[in-house]
C-alpha cells in the first residue's frame, strides 16, 4: 500500500497525486482492511476518513471523462449536422 502508516498501522491521509487506477486500488485495500474489523474505533475512524477522500479522487477523476465523453459528443453532432445526406 502506498501512502504512510503510522505504529499501528492506521492509514494517513494520501497526500500524493494518485492515478485513477491507484485511487481505486488503494481503495479496495481500505475496505479489505475495514471488513477485517481493525482493532480499535480510531483505527476504524481513520480507515474511513481515508477511504472517504480516496472515493473523492475516483469520483473526480470519473466526473471529469464523463465531461470529455460530453464534450466529444457534441463536437460529433455539431460537427454531423453541417453534413448533406
Amino acid at each position: 500500500m502506498t501512502g504512510t502508516e503510522d505504529q499501528q498501522g492506521t492509514a494517513t491521509p494520501v497526500s500524493e497525486e494518485l492515478s485513477f487506477e491507484q485511487a481505486r486500488d488503494l481503495l479496495g485495500e481500505v475496505v479489505d482492511r475495514l471488513q477485517q474489523g481493525p482493532g480499535t474505533l480510531e483505527e476504524s475512524l481513520a480507515l474511513w476518513e481515508r477511504g472517504e477522500q480516496l472515493a473523492k479522487i475516483c469520483q473526480d477523476y470519473l466526473t471529469a471523462a464523463r465531461v470529455r465523453i460530453e464534450r466529444v459528443i457534441a463536437a460529433n453532432d455539431t460537427t454531423d449536422s453541417g453534413q448533406v445526406e
